[in-house]
């Protein structure tokens, strides 16, 4: 039998990711799945773990475009994230899991992560994205796309790939790459984010994060207002 405070753990992770997302609501545009933050130990059952190439990545505003990490935003997240010692859960995680996967719909976050430095933009530097050769779309931004260092990362995420960050397990989000950062210091690994995508992660106001990045496959279906055209 299920004990009490079991019951209100099961209780409580559904109300947190269940309610947020009901696909049963007429009113409810799939969209939405895209624009809000989810929960990596959720969909994945994933734990942070350096094993897996996760990596420190300093996140900033554009008011502190190069600021330099502060020892407390390293000691606070250098730490490891335990793994769940028990399996009670197991069947209850399972379900959530199928579920924001079916409503994010293909897209999913792969490989090794790197660290990147990250800000937001808006204004006239969303206009005429670099990643289209001519184009009338330009983000806005409610958009959530990212425009990357232009010069000296030479292993950066290629033009019109989708990337995901996470500032904590509970906070990830997917992005499209779709422009070049001259601003952007070059040989870093900077990436410029729209203020709805970096809302996301944090406040736009609050400096300095650490955060975690990985590539991403693409979605099954497509919304242009968020990611531009698809070829």
């Amino acid at each position: 039998m299920v004990c009490s405070t079991e019951r209100l753990a099961i209780l409580f992770i559904l109300l947190l990711y269940i309610i947020p997302y009901p696909v049963y609501s007429a009113s409810r545009s799939s969209e939405d799945f895209y624009i809000k933050a989810h929960s990596l130990q959720v969909r994945e059952g994933y734990q942070f773990d350096p094993h897996d190439g996760w990596e420190i990545a300093n996140v900033t505003d554009l008011h502190y475009k190069y600021p330099k990490d502060t020892a407390y935003s390293q000691k606070r997240y250098r730490r490891k994230y335990d793994k769940p010692k028990g399996q009670k859960h197991k069947g209850v995680a399972t379900v959530l899991a199928k579920f924001l996967e079916k409503a994010l719909k293909g897209l999913h976050a792969f490989g090794k992560a790197e660290p990147v430095t990250i800000t937001w933009y808006t204004g006239h530097d969303l206009q005429n994205p670099s990643c289209w050769p001519k184009t009338k779309w330009a983000p806005t931004d409610d958009s959530f796309v990212a425009a990357l260092t232009q010069k000296g990362w030479a292993s950066r995420p290629k033009c019109l790939k989708f990337i995901e960050l996470c500032n904590t397990p509970n906070q990830c989000i997917f992005v499209r790459v779709v422009d070049t950062c001259a601003g952007c210091k070059a040989n870093s690994k900077h990436v410029d984010l729209t203020k709805a995508a970096f809302k996301e992660l944090a406040d736009v106001d609050q400096g300095i994060l650490t955060v975690k990045y990985r590539h991403a496959t693409e979605p099954e279906e497509w919304h242009e207002k968020l990611w531009g055209p698809k070829h």
